[in-house]
């Protein structure tokens, strides 16, 4: 059978403005597979775009690994193409692959994390809500204190030693100590699928490429049964339109080249029949006789088993129409209808139209060399962003940090010149101590047929030598048996050759030139590699020296953490998607569970949300170095505690770390204060209460005396009182015995006037008695007219006696 010839005809990209029911049909998406080839594959004499790209960047690699081709070093030294007479080692010298793992190795040292940050509304409300709740702990923590001290209520929302005391504590708190478990839950999906898919050896080779070739590529997708995966894409394998962008964020097709087992066309379209595999092996093979390089065996009985397939992604838009009804009732119905819909204008009063494009991708397999499409379908499962659902990011991620107008340029692109240079150095030095002879000696016979050593026997020239090498002396004669002068009076002399001394000192000066042109074009200094450092150079000069080779690479890390970054953004929009819409949710909900049971409930949510993705890179030796310093300094000042430096160490951020030194710093001198003023508030309690306690010794001791006082004045009161009732006893029987007395006295009184006055009634009824006898005297005597009646008595005198004598004295 015939073999098919290979026809790569001219073919521009199809019509944009295409509806989209033309876009999904096969003839759309092969004249797109045909575009790619054509600009990628035609050939133009022996070269075409995919083979210069290709070529270009194994010849990088090979530099890269020291495995660099030696024909142009032979055809340099050989004469007329003659090398019989050299004999060499062709091997190259492998100084860029020193070099380049400087680069990579010092890069993989750099550890970063994937720091996610909740954007959406309800999470935004949620930090607010939470910032505000702090706000209203610091407004009222004086009130709060003293609610918990006088009541024993503790009403603070966050713990009160935690609380921030200004706006800076409280900016920094948010940044440090918030983290809503959403957040976490995120990071958590997206480190996982990192680690499922063994990111951080992916990414070892990614920034080798960037370091070696000048680009580095990665590919994110999801399988139905494989779930999120993320893969490593050889540039040399690429295809892409033309850009200038150094992000590539500037394409409208991604495509790759790829050898796969024939087999695995069924498992991309189950429709091919045996007669259109056989079609597409035979087509295969012609391709790899066309194109050499894609053919890894050397043997042609396996190129029917492989075939040579493109797989593309073409970005186009896509029309979504909406009929919008509106009902009798007044409400609105919205309806998806076509791209070919069109309403009559004379029902524009009850409907309208609503149009709406957004990004898509399509995926497409071409077999190179044919005009087989194995498939072209709109992609499933892109990734859109939440906040710009418009736009569609594509599976390829890629930089190339250093590109000009498509020209791509590289670290081992610099050092390729100077790496050759230095191989012809090498070899010229081989060529230069292959002919250097070894120092000889002169022997003058005629000088020792002079010598006569008295024993009779000859001084041959094999015994001066012997004695010579053995002894370093020569024996001599300075006068011939003649008496003549001996001009040869030291027979034997060392021939020192100094050949090829200059030459072997120049070439070595011209290696060590071309080395230090290396290091100069690219930044990678002595410093970086400690491996000649300046014995007389300071510690702080050679620090930074690193330093500045450090900031000469750091275009490189700069390219890999931006893959890093946008890595992470569409992985966070697919497991958004896979939590939303597949069916292995439960599946993968458990596979990031399993890390850590406290988030099951938020990553459910996960769907919910849109999320800002950071990258934040583990601090290099020398901004560690001054952070320690500074730390150090705290320390040695008593400024922060053992525990803050443990705090400030494990941040990544530089900035924050200080921010949180100074807080703590400031925290430190507070409650330094404070305990100051507590230590002397202690003082002057301790010293109150010993003046206190000695007041109160001394009160002590005063009210020892004053009761001692007292008792002595109440035993003097007490026998004073004694006395005096023993007076007043004595008083009393001497009252009573006067009272008595004075009764006694009162009742001979009473008695006396009683007998007195009973006397004096006696008296009167006696004188009236006497009157009235008298009286009757009287009368009878004025009746009979008798003489006058004497009525007196000595008896009735009372002369001569005194009641007086009688009261009480």
């Amino acid at each position: 059978m015939k073999e098919p010839i290979v026809l790569i005809n001219p073919v521009t990209f199809p019509n944009q403005l295409a509806t989209d029911s033309q876009k999904a049909t096969e003839e759309y998406g092969l004249q797109v597979g045909q575009a790619i080839q054509y600009e990628w594959f035609k050939r133009t004499g022996n070269t075409c775009r995919y083979y210069n790209q290709w070529v270009e960047f194994h010849k990088l690699r090979l530099y890269a690994r020291g495995e660099q081709p030696v024909d142009k070093y032979k055809s340099e030294l050989a004469v007329d193409g003659d090398l019989s007479y050299l004999n060499l080692d062709w091997t190259p010298v492998p100084i860029i692959p020193k070099f380049v793992d400087i680069v990579v190795n010092g890069m993989s040292n750099r550890l970063f994390t994937v720091q996610a940050y909740a954007q959406d509304a309800l999470a935004s409300d949620q930090r607010m809500d939470y910032q505000q709740m702090i706000e209203a702990d610091m407004v009222a923590k004086d009130f709060l204190n003293q609610s918990k001290e006088l009541y024993g209520i503790d009403a603070f929302n966050t713990s009160a030693e935690n609380l921030p005391a200004d706006d800076q504590e409280l900016q920094l708190h948010m940044q440090l100590e918030y983290k809503p478990g959403i957040e976490i839950a995120e990071e958590e999906a997206i480190n996982t699928i990192l680690e499922e898919n063994h990111f951080y050896d992916v990414r070892k080779r990614v920034d080798y490429d960037i370091c070696t070739i000048g680009m580095g590529w990665l590919k994110h997708e999801f399988l139905a049964n494989a779930g999120i995966k993320v893969s490593y894409v050889d540039p040399a394998n690429l295809v892409y339109s033309y850009s200038e962008s150094p992000t590539f964020d500037d394409c409208f097709y991604y495509g790759e080249v790829k050898r796969v087992p024939i087999t695995e066309l069924l498992k991309i379209n189950p429709d091919l029949t045996k007669e259109d595999l056989q079609e597409i092996s035979q087509l295969s093979s012609s391709w790899s006789s066309h194109y050499g390089i894609l053919n890894p065996y050397r043997d042609s009985i396996f190129e029917k088993d492989v075939v040579c397939l493109m797989y593309f992604n073409y970005k186009t838009d896509k029309k979504f129409v909406y009929k919008k009804k509106y009902m009798d009732n007044g409400g609105e119905k919205v309806i998806r209808k076509d791209d070919s819909f069109n309403p009559p204008p004379q029902a524009e009063e009850r409907f309208e139209k609503i149009e709406k494009r957004i990004d898509v991708w399509y995926e497409g397999v071409m077999v190179l060399g044919s005009g087989k499409l194995l498939k072209w379908d709109l992609s499933k499962n892109m990734v859109r962003p939440k906040s710009a659902s418009q736009y569609a990011t594509p599976n390829y991620i890629g930089v190339a940090p250093r590109m000009y107008k498509g020209v791509v340029e590289s670290l081992v692109r610099r050092m390729t010149t100077f790496a050759d240079l230095i191989q012809m150095t090498h070899l010229k030095l081989q060529q230069v101590i292959s002919r250097v002879v070894p120092d000889g000696v002169y022997i003058d016979a005629d000088g020792l047929n002079e010598v006569d050593l008295g024993t009779g026997a000859a001084y041959n020239p094999e015994d001066a030598l012997r004695l010579y090498f053995q002894t370093g002396s020569v024996i001599g004669r300075s006068f011939t048996q003649d008496g003549e002068y001996n001009h040869a009076k030291v027979p034997i002399q060392e021939l020192s050759s100094n050949s090829g001394q200059s030459k072997i000192a120049s070439l070595i000066g011209t290696y060590n030139h071309y080395l230090s042109m290396i290091r100069d074009v690219t930044g990678l200094n002595e410093a970086r590699d400690a491996s000649s450092p300046d014995p007389n150079s300071l510690v702080g000069l050679q620090k930074l020296a690193a330093l500045n080779s450090n900031t000469a690479t750091r275009h490189i890390l700069d390219g890999s953490l931006y893959i890093t970054k946008r890595l992470a953004e569409a992985l966070s929009c697919r497991v958004s998607d896979v939590l939303e819409y597949s069916a292995t949710k439960e599946e993968f909900i458990n596979q990031i569970g399993k890390y850590n049971v406290n988030t099951l409930e938020d990553i459910k949510d996960l769907y919910l949300h849109d999320f800002g993705i950071f990258i934040e890179v583990s601090p290099d030796e020398e901004e560690k170095a001054q952070l320690e310093a500074n730390i150090q300094v705290a320390l040695s000042r008593d400024q922060i505690t053992l525990e803050d430096a443990i705090d400030i160490r494990q941040i990544k951020n530089i900035k924050m770390a200080n921010q949180l030194l100074k807080v703590k710093r400031k925290n430190k001198e507070k409650k330094d204060v404070e305990r100051e003023n507590e230590k002397m508030q202690m003082q002057a309690q301790i010293n109150a209460q010993s003046s206190q306690a000695s007041a109160q010794a001394q009160m002590q001791v005063a009210q020892a005396e004053t009761q001692s006082k007292v008792q002595v004045k109440q035993a003097e009161v007490a026998f004073d009182i004694e006395k005096m009732s023993a007076e007043a006893a004595l008083k009393k029987e001497l009252m009573q015995v006067e009272f008595q007395m004075q009764m006694k006295l009162k009742g001979l009184e009473s008695q006396a006037v009683v007998q007195r006055e009973e006397m004096k009634e006696a008296a009167k009824d006696n004188r009236v008695s006497i009157q009235n006898t008298q009286q009757s005297k009287l009368i009878q005597q004025r009746k009979d007219n008798l003489p006058p009646i004497n009525f007196e008595s000595n008896e009735d005198s009372l002369d001569g006696f005194d009641l007086a004598e009688f009261e009480p004295r």
